[in-house]
């Protein structure tokens, strides 16, 4: 058996699809479904059965969870950039996190967790997946704190040498829609520019960086599956890992990318970013992605035009290949 938590989200329904590629069904599916749509992400899932957040920490105290499991991806967390609520990201992203830490180490679990590169905040000390580098990290909001907290966590108790947790760079793709505002910008930029023909952009805040020129590295979901997948069945591969291209890309970039994947023409605004983000934006990340050599993984990353041309492929309902449930 497997545990996927935040099976019912984003990446999560992703992994599941790609468990599902290869035969297998024997997943234990836990999130938090609520009256919110992404329920929908399970419809052409096959999956054996499903727990509430809650009664899955139940059981992980009570050391009650069904035997046989072979391995537990752990992306269920809070990923609202703007949460304000520092304690509710401490007890969701944070200790919730640890007792399934504990829980797959002390049984020989093999533990797949999703961390984020927002944890390299401005990006001055690079965006290396080291240990060595991983104390000085300043993240510039509380969520990117609470992915970095729990990575301090699992240095300091000496448990990066027996889990992965991935840095997820800029995903995008199929089964964002129950996002909200933290939906792709390839996910808004594809509504808005139906509806309008256009689609709008932050303008820079710093002089060194023209408007939409802010650079960032974009993951299609697909390939953070690929990446999970094959960490699940290489467990030997550890530590603190990058899941990115390799290669960043500027707004303007994907924008054009959209547009183009649509058969428009270009029609980009810019917009003054909101205060709330004045000095916790990033302006560039690029994931180091030695560790793919170094390991020998052998998934390669679609760049953004391939990518998004898939994506929008799949949001006008002509595209197959996750059968899953569009916006």
């Amino acid at each position: 058996m497997y545990v996927v938590t935040g099976g019912a989200g984003f990446i999560g329904s992703a992994v599941i699809w790609r468990l599902n590629r290869a035969g297998i069904t024997d997943i234990l599916v836990v999130d938090n479904l609520g009256h919110a749509d992404k329920w929908k992400n399970l419809v052409n899932r096959r999956y054996a059965d499903y727990l509430h957040r809650s009664e899955f920490l139940r059981l992980l105290r009570d050391n009650a969870l069904p035997g046989g499991i072979q391995g537990m991806v752990h992306l269920g967390a809070c990923s609202d950039t703007t949460q304000g609520d520092a304690d509710f990201l401490m007890a969701n992203n944070v200790a919730f996190s640890q007792h399934v830490c504990r829980y797959a180490t002390e049984r020989g679990i093999r533990l797949v967790h999703a961390s984020s590169a927002s944890t390299y905040g401005n990006g001055s000390e690079g965006f290396a997946s080291s240990r060595e580098i991983l104390p000085r990290l300043k993240p510039l909001n509380m969520y990117a704190y609470s992915k970095h907290f729990f990575d301090l966590w699992l240095l300091d108790n000496g448990l990066d040498g027996q889990v992965a947790s991935l840095k997820f760079f800029n995903v995008y793709g199929p089964n964002e829609y129950h996002k909200g505002s933290m939906r792709s910008v390839a996910c808004k930029a594809f509504g808005e520019i139906a509806a309008t023909g256009r689609m709008r952009l932050f303008r820079s805040s710093s002089r060194d960086c023209a408007d939409g020129g802010q650079m960032r590295d974009f993951v299609y979901v697909k390939d953070c599956a690929e990446v999970v997948f094959w960490l699940l069945h290489n467990p030997e591969v550890n530590g603190f890992l990058n899941v990115g291209t390799g290669s960043a890309r500027t707004w303007n970039d994907l924008a054009r990318a959209v547009f183009a994947a649509m058969g428009r023409e270009p029609g980009i605004e810019y917009v003054d970013m909101p205060e709330a983000l004045h000095g916790k934006y990033q302006d560039f990340t690029q994931a180091d992605m030695a560790w793919l050599e170094e390991k020998k993984c052998p998934v390669r990353f679609v760049d953004i035009e391939a990518g998004v041309a898939d994506y929008i492929r799949y949001l006008q309902g002509s595209d197959p290949y996750l059968e899953m449930c569009p916006a």
